[in-house]
């Protein structure tokens, strides 16, 4: 079953993009604060949405966390995944695609045309998975950041 995540499961979810950290070799990278979660998720002005995979027991065993994009080539909003993860032990049971499923059946349902997001390099598992639905890669692209003190640097330089 997958459902929109409640407030209450801010320590879930906070727990699992933990989990997911690890799993990507940058625990220490994780930062974020279930208060930051919630703040985001539930706060006057939410910025990102959640969904929660649960089992029949009402287990809770994965998450999706997306936020509206925007593409100027196709002139709509579109998602952008922004982190999906099932625990290890419950993979293989639908959930991962559940998720995604929920998500293609948001843009369909308003109109998005594009459900994106990004993957590691080294994560065939994943990388298969997406294939199998019909996701292709974007090979071409490359993803830059500005963070720390680079990002600080830049914008407080002069306007």
């Amino acid at each position: 079953m997958i459902r929109t995540a409640t407030p209450d499961d801010v320590p879930f979810i906070h727990a699992m993009i933990r989990e997911l950290a690890d799993y990507e070799r940058a625990l220490s990278d994780a930062k974020a604060t279930e208060e930051q979660l919630r703040d985001a998720l539930f706060g006057e002005h939410p910025a990102v949405f959640g969904l929660i995979a649960e089992e029949e027991s009402g287990e809770r065993v994965g998450f999706a966390l997306w936020f509206r994009n925007f593409s100027t080539w196709r002139g709509t909003h579109g998602i952008y995944l922004e982190d999906l993860y099932v625990r290890p032990e419950k993979r293989g049971g639908g959930h991962g695609k559940a998720l995604l499923t929920e998500l293609a059946r948001i843009c369909v349902e308003r109109g998005y045309q594009r459900l994106e997001w990004s993957v590691l390099d080294w994560n065939e598992p994943s990388i298969g998975f997406y294939k199998s639905l019909g996701a292709v890669p974007m090979d071409e692209w490359t993803v830059f950041r500005l963070t720390d003190g680079a990002l600080a640097e830049l914008g407080s330089g002069p306007r």
